[in-house]
């Protein structure tokens, strides 16, 4: 059974083919995305293949996805669904602007049906991982919630990225009433300021970690990421901070799944806590590498070069 188990959207980036405003792009290229599905990508490269559980439809963007993830050894979980389409992201790379543009109203991904993943595989991993995205709509968001608390209950550890999309949401106060209650149950966050704006700038990490894990790593961009946990946490009590890597950037989507997966592959790899996030910023550089969020995601010797 797989150590990690990651669950959540699987959707298709469609990049500009130039950096211009939106409306002035002319072409796009088709890539693969979606959070969780970059970290399951990511965790299978750098020697951690995850268990991922996903929902796509069976159009022609679905097929694309469910191959993709086939071919990185991660699609033996890819859940098919007849009657919905599969999800998009337009990315928009406009000096300035790197934001998505969503289309995703009751597509395949947000019928993800948790419960065929079996007690055993909760049992048997160390950790879930999961993201912000799939609790923006129902009936995903019950669905992962469901998998959280069965996960806890089987004593396997939760990271959550709260892959702030304000407007995926109905309204702000429901966003951070669901979140807030994921940040309770969860025992590692990944996080950025941008992605919780309710709480405080100062004193950010110290904030996240009142809300209930025992551990937060805040992202800074190529300001690099600093580590805050409590005796709970996999290093215990311990505060790291560190400035990340000089990169040639071409395309800086998907860095931060890839910082969370360098993040949980070094916690499994039993790296200290000043190692772990050098290798999470490592992942972090090198997934800017190149256009697209998948095809830059690290392998070890990428992350390492960095190191």
């Amino acid at each position: 059974m797989p150590e990690v188990l990651v669950a959540g959207e699987a959707l298709v980036d469609l990049v500009p083919d130039s950096p211009r405003p939106l409306p002035e792009v002319e072409s796009f290229s088709r890539r693969a995305g979606g959070a969780p599905a970059n970290v399951a990508v990511a965790l299978s490269r750098l020697g951690h293949t995850p268990r991922f559980d996903t929902r796509v439809g069976a159009d022609a963007f679905g097929r694309f996805l469910a191959d993709t993830l086939d071919t990185e050894g991660v699609g033996d979980h890819v859940q098919r669904d007849a009657e919905r389409d599969t999800a998009l992201a337009v990315v928009s790379h406009a000096p300035g602007d790197d934001s998505f543009q969503f289309y995703r109203t009751d597509t395949a991904d947000c019928h993800l049906d948790t419960a065929r993943v079996p007690d055993r595989a909760l049992d048997a991993a160390s950790w879930l991982v999961v993201g912000g995205v799939m609790l923006s709509q129902e009936p995903g968001r019950t669905a992962i919630r469901d998998l959280v608390a069965r996960a806890r209950d089987c004593d396997c550890r939760v990271a959550f990225d709260p892959n702030g999309r304000p407007d995926l949401w109905d309204s702000k106060h429901e966003r951070r009433e669901v979140t807030d209650r994921l940040l309770s149950e969860s025992d590692l966050v990944v996080t950025s300021a941008d992605d919780l704006p309710w709480l405080p700038d100062a004193e950010f990490a110290d904030a996240v970690l009142s809300a209930g894990p025992s551990a937060v790593a805040v992202t800074r961009g190529d300001e690099g990421a600093g580590l805050l946990a409590t005796d709970d946490s996999p290093w215990g009590d311990t505060a790291v901070d560190h400035p990340g890597f000089d990169a040639a950037e071409v395309d800086p989507t998907g860095a931060g799944d890839a910082f969370t997966a360098g993040l949980v592959a070094a916690i499994l790899d039993d790296r200290s806590a000043h190692d772990a996030i050098a290798y999470a910023n490592a992942c972090g550089a090198a997934a800017v590498t190149a256009r697209g969020a998948m095809p830059a995601l690290p392998d070890r010797d990428a992350a390492e070069s960095f190191l």
